[in-house]
């Protein structure tokens, strides 16, 4: 009896999974599949609203079902067009263009850090160190290969390009931004990927009327990639979720629209 119980052991054990063995890419697939999608992306069409020097979005139809059987437009935009990628390359002569960003850099950690309670009052503020801090007290240190999203409800303003802009009686634009040292810290202290935001631009809109652009400059100089006019912020949880940033590769490329969405926890 005792020469059958220990082949039979043996057989158990050896096709038992090894209690430290990582789920098989299809197990978490199957995890990932259970949760709630969130699309962080705006659609994109002629009108909405852009940086002040870019040209209206055009579209022309080529085809279509009644003559040709099928449908098919030609676009014409430029890179910064709706959601959309800026690549280091966009601000930095010889830094990575857009097929350069690597896949492993399209999925992240998303750090959502919340500046909407005083971006009414105060259209000018900026994410700063507090802000950072604050979320870091709550939620523990942000990883390392994260993406950090300025939530300050500006998305909630699309499509109107003057709520956007929200000029004030002088024609400067009044929108949040970043501040140099949040960003300093993000990139030199916790070494993330990229940042994304709701707004026009990386920087305040008093800094953008005077066409300064800081903000913008430090993070693209850092070789980091960065997501302009991120949608439903307000949707995604400030810890917790990932994210998964795609775009188009266009040989170097500075820029191009994107699709951004978010799996929650």
């Amino acid at each position: 009896m005792r020469n059958r119980i220990i082949p039979f052991l043996f057989f158990i054990l050896a096709a038992a999974p090894c209690a430290g063995a990582e789920p098989s890419l299809w197990d978490i697939y199957k995890t990932l599949s259970g949760k709630k999608f969130v699309d962080m992306t705006h659609p994109f069409r002629p009108g909405i609203p852009h940086w002040k020097g870019f040209p209206n979005q055009q579209v022309k139809q080529l085809y279509s079902y009644g003559r040709d059987g099928f449908r098919a437009e030609r676009y014409s935009f430029t890179g910064q067009w709706g959601t959309h990628v800026d690549p280091p390359a966009h601000f930095h002569q010889g830094l990575r263009t857009v097929d350069e960003i690597p896949p492993r850099e399209m999925i992240a950690p998303l750090v959502v850090i919340d500046i909407s309670s005083r971006t009414t009052e105060n259209p000018d503020t900026a994410l700063d160190m507090k802000d950072v801090l604050r979320w870091e007290a709550k939620y523990g240190k942000i990883p390392a290969g994260a993406f950090v999203v300025k939530r300050d409800d500006w998305g909630k303003r699309w499509p109107d390009p003057l709520l956007m802009e929200n000029p004030d009686v002088k024609g400067r634009a009044r929108y949040p931004g970043w501040s140099v040292d949040a960003l300093k810290f993000l990139v030199q202290d916790r070494n993330i990927i990229a940042i994304g935001h709701e707004t026009l631009n990386t920087d305040c809109g008093l800094d953008v009327t005077d066409d300064r652009y800081p903000a913008q400059t430090y993070i693209l100089g850092e070789n980091r990639y960065q997501i302009g006019l991120i949608a439903n912020a307000d949707e995604v949880p400030e810890f917790g979720a990932l994210a998964v940033i795609t775009f188009p590769k266009p040989e170097k490329g500075s820029g191009f629209p994107a699709r951004v969405f978010a799996i929650l926890p």
